[in-house]
């Protein structure tokens, strides 16, 4: 299976809370940007599920490349904001495609997370740092519980 990672695009500094800090027009363009690569390339376009932090950078982030992808079911996931546990996410994608068909999964999330994701994904990995509205590609065995990056797309 295709297991999709993509941090935030760039937010602004301020707001009333981390909560609700929202993309800058940069990290709107960014994020189209990284879309457009991976459907030109052929890289990504169907996805089974998609993952979104409840953040409003991420939740604008998924707004703005969910017009490159089509999505067959999208869920808000309290887990993988910023201070989500990395290996409670893994044992729960882990369990999802246990019981669900699921070949490729999204999931838009944060740093440090994102980075940790990775690390749990493919094994004796460094966890990576994803520059905003990065995203990385990891070809999932569910059997084995083990992946390995098939790439990498920034803008």
């Amino acid at each position: 299976m295709k297991i999709f990672i993509m941090r935030h695009g760039e937010a602004h500094h301020y707001a009333a809370s981390d909560a609700e800090r929202a993309l800058t027009d940069r990290g709107r363009s960014e994020s189209v940007a990284v879309a457009r690569v991976c459907l030109e390339q052929q890289q990504m376009g169907h996805l089974d599920k998609v993952l979104v932090s409840p953040y409003l950078r991420a939740q604008q982030t998924w707004q703005e490349v969910s017009r490159y992808f089509a999505a067959r079911q999208i869920e808000i996931c309290d887990d993988i904001t910023p201070y989500g546990q990395a290996s409670d996410v893994f044992e729960y994608i882990s369990a999802l495609v246990d019981v669900e068909p699921i070949e490729s999964l999204l999931l838009v999330s944060h740093l440090p997370l994102v980075g940790y994701l990775a690390a749990e994904f493919v094994a004796d990995m460094v966890p990576p740092m994803f520059p905003t509205s990065g995203m990385m590609c990891i070809d999932f065995d569910p059997h084995t519980r083990q992946g390995k990056v098939a790439w990498n797309v920034h803008p």
